[in-house]
């Protein structure tokens, strides 16, 4: 009997062991502490970024778009670089983007060009840095291969010689020459020269011309420069300068003022030669001056008052005439091409800078002046007419008139007379004698250094 109790209770205490063990409370985890506010994050500062000029914006077939970023941050950052390229008409062409990692604070250089060759012309790039435009400029793809087709009249040649014909013979009408003795010095005289040119209409009354003339005083002759200036300012309280005679000058020096400009349209307040003659605008905006009539339009005049010059010239003693060279800027380029065109003396060389008036059915596309003063002033011709007339003072049918040598140059970045309508004339030239100088930054302005360049393009080429 004892040991069927002691089972018993061996077995009561294995039950209440498993009783108590199982009413224990179950020991739950810890609970994972609330996360706490995320650190500040990095607030990224903008891409730094420029572009640099490659190959003077002049390329044969694609740009090379040089961009420089750098990145200012203390993290690696992504560039969303885009350029849109289109023509200098505003047509489009093309758009390039890709993202571009730069390493922190770190700068990065890439080049952007165009999946396809690109035809001959001129054209813009706009770049944008994450959405920020950072560049916006011209660029040319082989100049030179750009075609400015010639549109001359089929009397455009005989217009010209009866113009040349109306200019008053200067045996009969001679000049006046006033000295001008503050402006003098041992090597040469400086003299205002009145000219009779052309009249503004068949059956009226001489133009009077005048320019600056220094004649050297060795006694000796010398080779001939035409000076020609830009179009005139319509300010006629702006002071203009006269030129001095220098100690020993290598040419003789003739400094044109077309009429209505200039000197034309100064009062002697406003000039720096001393002669107290008031002079004084009667063409009001010589672009818009009888526009539409070629027999009386501006250009016409203007051009006849540049071949007269250089028939003026021809009567001096001290003119070398197989020596005969023309500069001029903007408007001064226009007329340097109309004097190698037209003269009666065959020119060795000009420097047409930033030439006006060439190519005007694209000219007025590109850029607003002097297109909108046409069409303002055109009355009831139509584009058509309008064009045909303005092709007898459009420079690059002049130019297919010369074959002398020709230094040339534009800004490409000039938005009033743009590279296209630089090179119309230039590639329409007869001669083979040629050079073209681009600027890609340069606006409408003379380069530094420009006399000096030309006037060793002259040295060299004198006969």
């Amino acid at each position: 009997m004892k040991k069927k109790y002691s089972f018993l209770f061996v077995a009561v205490a294995i039950l209440a062991g498993i009783i108590l063990s199982c009413s224990k409370p179950v020991h739950e985890p810890e609970p994972e502490p609330e996360p706490g506010p995320d650190p500040d994050p990095i607030v990224l500062e903008r891409f730094e970024s420029s572009v640099q000029v490659t190959d003077n914006w002049i390329y044969d077939t694609r740009p090379a778009i040089a961009i420089t970023l750098h990145n200012p941050n203390p993290v690696a950052a992504t560039a969303q670089v885009k350029i849109k390229f289109s023509t200098d008409k505003e047509v489009a062409v093309t758009t390039i983007e890709k993202a571009e990692e730069v390493a922190a604070e770190a700068t990065k250089d890439i080049t952007v060009t165009t999946e396809e060759n690109m035809e001959p012309g001129f054209y813009k790039a706009k770049c944008y840095v994450d959405g920020r435009i950072t560049a916006n400029f011209v660029f040319g793809i082989s100049p030179f291969k750009i075609v400015s087709a010639p549109d001359k009249q089929p009397d455009f040649d005989a217009f010209w010689e009866t113009a040349k014909e109306a200019l008053p013979n200067l045996e009969t009408n001679r000049p006046v020459l006033t000295k001008i003795p503050s402006k003098c010095s041992s090597g040469a005289d400086v003299y205002l020269v009145e000219l009779q040119s052309v009249p503004d209409s068949e059956g009226g009354d001489p133009v009077l011309v005048h320019g600056y003339y220094v004649e050297p005083t060795d006694g000796k002759k010398h080779p001939v420069l035409m000076h020609f200036f830009g179009y005139d300012d319509l300010k006629p309280s702006g002071k203009i300068d006269c030129p001095s005679g220098g100690s020993s000058p290598f040419f003789t020096e003739f400094y044109l003022s077309t009429r209505g400009q200039m000197i034309n349209n100064r009062k002697a307040s406003n000039r720096k030669d001393g002669i107290e003659i008031d002079f004084e605008n009667i063409y009001g905006d010589w672009f818009a001056y009888n526009f539409g009539n070629r027999d009386g339009y501006y250009y016409r005049g203007a051009f006849m008052d540049c071949v007269q010059a250089v028939r003026f010239m021809a009567t001096r003693p001290t003119s070398d005439m197989q020596n005969v060279f023309a500069e001029g800027s903007s408007q001064g380029g226009a007329l340097s091409y109309a004097t190698a065109a037209l003269s009666d003396y065959p020119l060795r060389a000009i420097a047409p800078c930033v030439a006006f008036l060439g190519d005007f059915p694209d000219y007025f596309k590109i850029v607003q002046w002097p297109g909108n003063v046409a069409k303002a002033n055109k009355g009831s011709m139509t584009d058509e007419e309008m064009y045909a007339f303005l092709s007898y003072f459009d420079t690059k049918n002049l130019a297919t008139r010369i074959s002398c040598a020709v230094l040339a140059c534009s800004g490409l970045q000039d938005g009033t007379c743009p590279p296209h309508t630089n090179i119309a004339p230039f590639n329409n030239l007869k001669t083979t004698d040629k050079e073209y100088w681009f600027y890609p930054n340069m606006q409408h302005e003379i380069p530094k250094g420009w006399s000096g360049k030309y006037t060793t393009f002259f040295k060299s080429r004198v006969k």
